[in-house]
């Protein structure tokens, strides 16, 4: 297998930042700058794809601050719904494919079993109403792209849910966590060889556009935010009492999912991926996490 370009966008996110490193066992990667690439100005991507000319674009980039989207939904549409179509668009145009990632806000969580890439969406937040239309631009374009859905999102490093608990579990004697949603805890180091395994999969197929299509792309099984911080406690040693409330106890802008389960089974049929549980991603990720935190 030949090197070739992989244009990476969100380099300096949390799953950007293991991207950066993992897919370089796949191709060159090429971070673009922030001041070249300002997804709030999205005409300005289609300089830097058409220079870079890359074999791969990948997504990591996005508008995350789901409640800080309920005020600021012009900034949330241009960098997850325009901005992912304009990549698209400039994909089919330098002859690339495109890997892009979407969330589970997609989905409105009144589903009482595992979604599927099938099921019907329903967002219920700005948030999830201008990924689900990113989706849709990028499937929209004539590129091949792979649209990777995950949920729950944690690395050793940013701002996540893993490190908030930690945090609190050093600062107090009583954490009040969640206990009426429902989702995959995801690991980015995971959906990181995940990507790469994707992209490695495309590179040594004569017609890697035949895999190209939507997948969830999470860890197999579910629990709730209570269930995962206990287990965070756990896995780290950090003696803190733990009481499980109700989403009503803390009010959000922004509506949560109350069931956002993801089912992976597409991702492992068409690539032979097959995800760890959450809670083997979760002790995974217990040695880079000590060692970033030196």
């Amino acid at each position: 297998m030949t090197s070739s370009t992989i244009l990476l966008f969100g380099g300096t996110g949390q799953l950007g930042r293991i991207l950066t490193s993992t897919l370089a066992e796949v191709g060159t990667v090429t971070v673009p700058d922030r001041s070249d690439a300002d997804f709030t100005r999205p005409e300005s991507l289609r300089t830097v794809v058409r220079e870079a000319q890359p074999w791969m674009i990948v997504n990591a980039a996005a508008y995350t601050d789901v409640d800080g989207a309920e005020s600021d939904e012009q900034t949330a549409h241009l960098v997850n719904a325009v901005a992912p179509g304009v990549l698209a668009e400039e994909a089919a145009r330098v002859g690339a494919g495109m890997v892009h990632f979407s969330t589970d806000y997609v989905f409105d969580g009144r589903a009482d079993r595992p979604y599927t890439e099938e099921s019907q969406t329903a967002p219920a937040s700005v948030y999830g109403r201008t990924k689900l239309e990113g989706e849709q631009r990028v499937q929209s374009a004539s590129a091949p792209t792979w649209i990777l859905r995950t949920s729950w999102l944690y690395s050793p490093t940013g701002k996540n849910f893993l490190r908030t608990m930690l945090r609190l579990g050093r600062e107090r004697e009583q954490v009040q966590v969640v206990d009426d949603q429902f989702g995959c805890p995801t690991s980015a180091l995971w959906l990181a060889e995940a990507t790469r395994d994707v992209l490695r999969t495309a590179a040594q197929s004569e017609r890697y556009e035949d895999t190209s299509g939507l997948y969830h792309a999470v860890s197999r099984g579910q629990t709730s935010w209570y269930g995962f911080a206990r287990a965070i406690f756990r896995v780290f040693d950090v003696d803190v009492e733990i009481e499980p409330v109700d989403t009503s106890a803390f009010p959000r802008p922004a509506p949560r999912p109350a069931y956002s389960v993801l089912d992976p089974s597409k991702l492992t049929q068409t690539f032979g991926l097959r995800p760890p549980s959450w809670s083997r991603q979760l002790s995974d990720v217990r040695k880079p996490l000590l060692q970033a935190d030196r």
